[in-house]
This record gives structure tokens, C-alpha cells and sequence, in this order.
């Protein structure tokens, strides 16, 4: 091989000078765009453009028809960024459609038609874990869902797949089975805030009902007339509906730990998500009805406390963020639960957890600019010390459960600094499933009859720990 002259040195030499006086922007101009990845939720969708160097972008609304125009520099319309139209879903609850053209020599133009009005973060991601830059577009509705009116509108679905049931079986039209007679209050303890909701949709007059009282069972709304849609009576002054906030851990640009065989933390934790809410919802214990709330109910990123946030928003009694272990070996198994802990990590295997779960906020990728200030300290008050005794005592009994039907991987619960747990009025905990790691126990995670008896056995920990902890009666606020 011919070794290089001086002149070739030299040639060397003046090219990198060269590079240097081009300038960031000029060397961006050769990013290649490595995927183009989109992430439709109800709270928010994410639009995101990976490349293998940073791209710099401007951007701007247009109200009619309502649309996000975004000027990306320094790259061409590749067919990557072409793929941008395929992936986008009809039911996307933000976007109608996506163009993409070259609208100079070194910009393209993203035209994003929305279907609501949105209130746009755009923003730039530095390389973390597996992924390089990153452009993201968050498109937020102006008026996001509310999770409180979310849980509201699970409840009067149920009541209408029950009057469809109803109706087929009697042999009666829906309308006459909703019209036959009230709801017992013992089976409706949301019936307050619904029957306000409907009332209103009849009577513009009717004053907001204080959804912290009503949930409680007081000041409960009159009866609807038996002849509207839907009759529904008003709980009585002892109903307490008992909400257990499930947070299935990651989500999005986030996947969370992946196992050997390609299984993504994110899927296999919302799948038993899922089937714990289920089992939530057909649920009581000494007569209080149970009822399960999401932090996220598809594939989308969710920030740390924007999870904690949505719990507080509900009132939740509890709240048990699922995950799946990971270690950089597959010998270690087993499950463990966590509670928080402002004292220093019980372990140093609970400190490098809360480590790596608290770094889910980076690959998820949080706009930095656009996040509360408070997010990186706990949020902690005179509850605190109450909270983590109640949430050591809720872990143990999910422990004592889970150890039932798998391997634990420790046999206490241990505590860390975990910012997923920081609501210091709702005992909270972090369950580790399993290690997705171990090739064993991530054929297990991926078994449907596995993730229904772990779903199962979280049932029994809440039902355990609530038959020896009766809810107290609501005294916060909405």
C-alpha cells in the first residue's frame, strides 16, 4: 500500500481547513435522515426525523385550514422522509395528512394538516442511548384530555355496552333498557359526576359539579328523569370508589429494556397493564368498587412526571408502575417491587435502577425548554414519611403475591429515589416483573397465560392491601 506523500499531507491538511470554514450548518448539509417514526396518542402525537447529524429547523402555524409548517436545512427529500405519509394512520386524533417537497435547493418543507387546533413544540434531541439527532415535532391539543373526564367517559361506555347486553337479552330495544330504571348506587360510583355530565348536556343552568366531592359520594346531583337516555342514580353518602392509577412503564421513542429476543419492554408491560385493568374494573373489596386509570393506554411516550401528574389529577388511592429488569447479563430473574425513598438507595442494585428508570425522560426525549422547572426535584412535603411507610406496606403485599407465581428477585421491597413515585400523598410503587434480560423469563413475559397470572396476582396485592386498609373519605380537591 503506497504511503501518503508530503503532498498528499498537505491536501489533507487544507480540506480539513476547509471543513472547519464551512461552518455546523454546511456540514449538516450532508445528514442522511436514518428513520422517520410517528407516535399518535390522544395527549399529544410525535413526529420524529433521526439523522446522523444535527439539522436545524423553523417553523410556524397556519390557522385556516389549520396546519404546522416546518422548514427543515440541510438535507434533501430523500424517499425516507417521503415515508412520512405512509405511516400516518387514519385515526391519528391530531393529523389529516403530511406533504413533504423540496422547497429550496437545501431546505425541505413538512406541511403537517391537523384536525384540531394544536399548540406545536418543536425541538432538537442530542444522540442518547441507541438513537443519533433527533428532530421532534410534539403537536399538543390546545385543550388536551382531561384524565379525570377520561375515566368518566370509561364509565358511561360501560354503562352503555351493559344497556346493549341488557337489551339483547330481553329482547328490547337499547333505549327502552337505558329507560327501564336508575343504576344501583352500589354499582355506580361514578354515578354523581355522570348524571351531572348528562343533566347538562339538558340544562345549560346547572352549576359545575366539584368532581373531588362527588367521586367522595357527597353533594350528590338529583336523579335524571327516567325518561332520557340514560338513568343513573346518585351514589349514596357512603360510596367510595377505590382508583388504582396503573402506569405501564416507557412508551414511544422509549422502549425500555429489550430482551434477547427482540421483545420490547414497553409492549409486554402494557399488555399486563391492561389485563390488571381489567380485572380492576370487575373488581370490589368490602363493597367499594375498584376502578383503574392509565398514565398511557397505547405506545407513546409519557415524561416521569407528567405519570405522577395524571395520578394526582384522578385522586388515585394507589398507584403501581409496571416494568420488565433488564442487567447486562442473562443470569439474573426474578421480580422485585420498589417504593421511593429520600434517604439514599437501600441497595446499590436499587440505586443503579432508579438510575436507569429515571433516565427514561432522555430517550423518550423531553423538551428540555418547554418542561416544569420542578420536574427534576421530588416533590416533597409533611406526607412524605406518611406515603413511603403505606407504599413499603402495599409492596409488600404485591411481593407476597408475585412471589406466588414467579422467582423474586429480592425478598423486600427495596427503595430508591425513583421520580415515577414522587406523589407524596398516593403510596406508590414500582414493580420489575421480571428480567426481560434472561431468555427464559422473556419467553414468559411474551405468554399471554404468564401476563395474566401476574395480573392476577397484582390484583390480589391490591385487594390484600386494601382489605387491611380501608379508604379513608376524600378530603382533596380536583
Amino acid at each position: 500500500m503506497r504511503l501518503p506523500s508530503a503532498l498528499d499531507r498537505r491536501s489533507l491538511l487544507r480540506a480539513g481547513s476547509l471543513v472547519l470554514l464551512l461552518g455546523a450548518q454546511q456540514i449538516a448539509r450532508g445528514a442522511q435522515v436514518l428513520a422517520v417514526r410517528l407516535w399518535p396518542a390522544n395527549d399529544y402525537t410525535r413526529v420524529t426525523v433521526e439523522s446522523d447529524g444535527a439539522l436545524k429547523a423553523r417553523h410556524f402555524m397556519i390557522s385556516d385550514p389549520p396546519r404546522l409548517v416546518v422548514d427543515v436545512e440541510g438535507i434533501d427529500l430523500l424517499p425516507s422522509l417521503r415515508e412520512l405519509v405512509g405511516k400516518l394512520s387514519p385515526d391519528d386524533p391530531n393529523i389529516a395528512g403530511i406533504r413533504a417537497a423540496q422547497n429550496t435547493p437545501s431546505v425541505v418543507r413538512l406541511v403537517i394538516d391537523l384536525k384540531q387546533p394544536i399548540a406545536p413544540q418543536v425541538f432538537h434531541l442530542d444522540p442518547v442511548a441507541a438513537y443519533r439527532y433527533r428532530l421532534v415535532m410534539d403537536l399538543y391539543p390546545t385543550h388536551p384530555p382531561d384524565p379525570l373526564e377520561q375515566l368518566i367517559a370509561q364509565r358511561l361506555r360501560e354503562l352503555d355496552a351493559a344497556s346493549e347486553r341488557a337489551a339483547a337479552l330481553m329482547g328490547m330495544e337499547t333505549e327502552r333498557a337505558s329507560a327501564a330504571g336508575p343504576v344501583p348506587a352500589d354499582d355506580d360510583p361514578l354515578g354523581a359526576l355522570i348524571a351531572e355530565r348528562e343533566k347538562g348536556r339538558s340544562d345549560a343552568t346547572t352549576p359545575p359539579v366539584d368532581t373531588g366531592k362527588a367521586i367522595a359520594g357527597r353533594d350528590a346531583p338529583p336523579r335524571i328523569a327516567s325518561g332520557s337516555k340514560r338513568a343513573v342514580a346518585a351514589p349514596r353518602q357512603t360510596d367510595r370508589l377505590i382508583i388504582v392509577a396503573l402506569d405501564a412503564g416507557h412508551g414511544g421513542e422509549d422502549p425500555g429494556a429489550v430482551g434477547p429476543g427482540g421483545t420490547y419492554e414497553k409492549d409486554v408491560v402494557l399488555a399486563i397493564a391492561r389485563r390488571l385493568r381489567d380485572r380492576i374494573n370487575a373488581t370490589k373489596v368490602n363493597g367499594h368498587a375498584l376502578r383503574a386509570f392509565m398514565t398511557r393506554d397505547g405506545d407513546y411516550f409519557v415524561p416521569l412526571k407528567v405519570r405522577v401528574d395524571k395520578a394526582q389529577r384522578v385522586q388515585a388511592d394507589l398507584f403501581v408502575s409496571i416494568h420488565a429488569d433488564a442487567f447486562y447479563t442473562p443470569r439474573p430473574q426474578g421480580a422485585s417491587v420498589y417504593a421511593l425513598s429520600t434517604r439514599g438507595a437501600t441497595s446499590a442494585a436499587a440505586q443503579w435502577m432508579a438510575n436507569k428508570e429515571n433516565k427514561s425522560d432522555l430517550v423518550g426525549g423531553l423538551n428540555v425548554r418547554a418542561r416544569d422547572a420542578t420536574v427534576q426535584r421530588a416533590l416533597l412535603d409533611m406526607s412524605t414519611t406518611a406515603q413511603i411507610k403505606d407504599s413499603l406496606q402495599f409492596g409488600n403485599a404485591l411481593l407476597g403475591e408475585v412471589g406466588r407465581v414467579g422467582r423474586l428477585h429480592k425478598p423486600r421491597v427495596e427503595q430508591a429515589n425513583f421520580a415515577v413515585l414522587r406523589a407524596p400523598d398516593i403510596p406508590s410503587v414500582l414493580v420489575e416483573t421480571a428480567f426481560i434480560s434472561n431468555p427464559d423469563e422473556e419467553k414468559r413475559l411474551r405468554n399471554p397465560e404468564y401476563q395474566a397470572e401476574l395480573a392476577d396476582a397484582l390484583l390480589r396485592g391490591i385487594v390484600r392491601y386494601f382489605s387491611q386498609n380501608p379508604p379513608l373519605a376524600r378530603s382533596r380537591q380536583v
